[in-house]
């Protein structure tokens, strides 16, 4: 499989998807063209998602055209050269997963060795299950069940910062909460951060190291470059 994990889209300060662009060329190599899933957006129309993401990737001449468009989402998925997910409400993206019915099809595509980008959603949505998202659940879909492509969990946006004065809970105190009863390790993906997944094996691409937190609260930290999940 290949697998491009971002944690996020964009950075402070910077224009949408810029910070990962270079790894995003890098990793799709003569592919040009993606089916673009972009139902994880909630406040803003499918439309408005597949231009900006054109936008961001025009100057590499990658070009994406959004499954919202297709009659036949799972034959779309089907001939695809290459999946992007795009970031937003995972809840929503995995309830619209259901709703068309394409979980499997992706899964299969992926599986049979089509590229799959996705950010912060679109990464949680390859997880075993949507467990270890930060965002609200605005719908329920009919599982916490994600796709099921890599084995392990992922938190994008991981950040240890608190809040002055703030009672509630850290992001490591709720993510410890779910290791205290989940056996599946949890990679704490922080802001521009990534994981690659493929051939060559499953490789960190992160400035600073990266938690992973076991069974039972145990975290090791992991540096940049292939490691064993």
């Amino acid at each position: 499989m290949k697998l491009l994990l971002l944690s996020n889209s964009t950075n402070p300060g910077q224009p949408y998807l810029h910070w990962p662009l270079d790894y995003i060329d890098r990793f799709l190599g003569s592919i040009r063209n993606a089916v673009f899933i972009p139902y994880a957006a909630v406040s803003f129309s499918y439309d408005d998602y597949e231009t900006m993401v054109n936008k961001a990737l025009v100057e590499r001449g990658i070009t994406v055209t959004s499954i919202h468009h297709s009659n036949n989402p799972a034959l779309t998925i089907k001939n695809a050269e290459a999946i992007l997910v795009g970031g937003g409400n995972t809840f929503h993206l995995m309830h619209m997963m259901e709703e068309l019915d394409i979980k499997e099809a992706i899964r299969s595509k992926v599986k049979a060795g089509a590229p799959y980008i996705g950010w912060s959603a679109g990464s949680n949505a390859t997880c075993p299950t949507i467990r270890t998202t930060n965002d609200m659940p605005i719908i329920e879909p009919k599982s916490f069940e994600a796709l099921n492509l890599v084995p392990f969990q992922i938190n994008p946006h991981y950040t240890e910062n608190t809040i002055p004065g703030h009672g509630g809970e850290s992001r490591l105190q709720r993510l410890t909460e779910y290791s205290a009863i989940n056996d599946i390790p949890v990679v704490c993906l922080p802001e521009a951060c990534a994981i690659r997944i493929d051939d060559n094996g499953t490789r960190l691409l992160s400035a600073e190291p990266v938690k992973i937190i076991y069974k039972g609260g145990v975290v090791k930290s992991l540096h940049n470059g292939i490691v064993d999940l």
